[in-house]
């Protein structure tokens, strides 16, 4: 149902195939992850087929290592006209140790299609409920407005030299 879904959190263990020579989780993997649970928040929360328009901020904090317990969290932080802003989170914890520690942070960006071909469609409003949610929604619109001044920043860029 539309609307009611805006948090979505995955676990599961890091596996060999996941990670590089050095023992450690490619931040390719970790970016798969991210999106997977972004995604799923944001159909979730629209009841709409989605696709990544952005990911911003994205930082590789800690290392996460085969075996350790992987804790993918994605939140509804923002809603526009068809998009949805995510923060999301990997978390990764060794299950021999009772600390669970930041791996990677980003701010997605999401727009609900009416098909999947399709045109932007409405999703619902959402609301932040208490001051931690109202302060991830005046980061995602700051970095709104930051995202708008970039494209403005990169379409000088493109202008013909004389």
């Amino acid at each position: 149902m539309p609307g009611k879904q805006h948090e979505v959190t995955f676990r599961f263990l890091a596996q060999p195939t996941d990670v590089n020579f050095g023992g450690k989780v490619h931040g390719g993997m970790a970016m798969k992850w991210i999106d997977q649970a972004g995604y799923a928040c944001a159909v979730g929360w629209s009841g709409a087929y989605c696709v990544t328009a952005s990911v911003s901020g994205i930082q590789f904090v800690a290392p996460i290592l085969i075996g350790d317990l992987v804790t993918v969290r994605a939140r509804l932080i923002h809603t526009g006209t068809s998009s949805m802003h995510m923060a999301v989170e990997v978390l990764a914890r060794d299950l021999r140790k009772d600390e669970q520690r930041l791996a990677t942070s980003c701010v997605m960006v999401f727009v609900a299609l009416d098909s999947p071909d399709g045109k932007p469609t409405p999703v619902p409003h959402w609301e932040p409920r208490d001051d931690g949610e109202r302060r991830l929604q005046a980061q995602a619109r700051k970095l709104l407005e930051l995202s708008k001044g970039m494209e403005q920043l990169i379409d000088l860029q493109a202008l013909p030299s004389d």
